[in-house]
């Protein structure tokens, strides 16, 4: 099989593909595609808040000498700070 991430544009970026389907229709291409099984998780939400520079350099480097993700450690602190919180109550 070739390297092409796509079949019919025979692309080999997302950035090609992209500039495939700009000037091509899709209805012209119909009986070359196939039923696709696709799950979405449509609960999953990300929320954004801002950070004070200094902390996000702080966080980021705490969380490279635990081996993982910034927002990875910050959801697992926040997790913590919240569960003390709601067991003072």
């Amino acid at each position: 099989m070739s390297d092409a991430k796509s079949s019919i544009s025979q692309a080999e970026t997302y950035q090609a593909i992209g500039e495939f389907w700009d000037t091509h229709d899709l209805a012209d291409y119909w009986d070359q595609t196939a039923e696709a099984d696709l799950r979405v998780n449509l609960r999953l939400e990300t929320t954004y808040y801002p950070v004070d520079r200094e902390l996000a350099v702080r966080l980021a480097e705490a969380a490279r000498r635990r081996g993982i993700s910034p927002e990875t450690l910050l959801n697992l602190w926040v997790q913590e700070k919240l569960l003390e919180a709601t067991s003072i109550e």
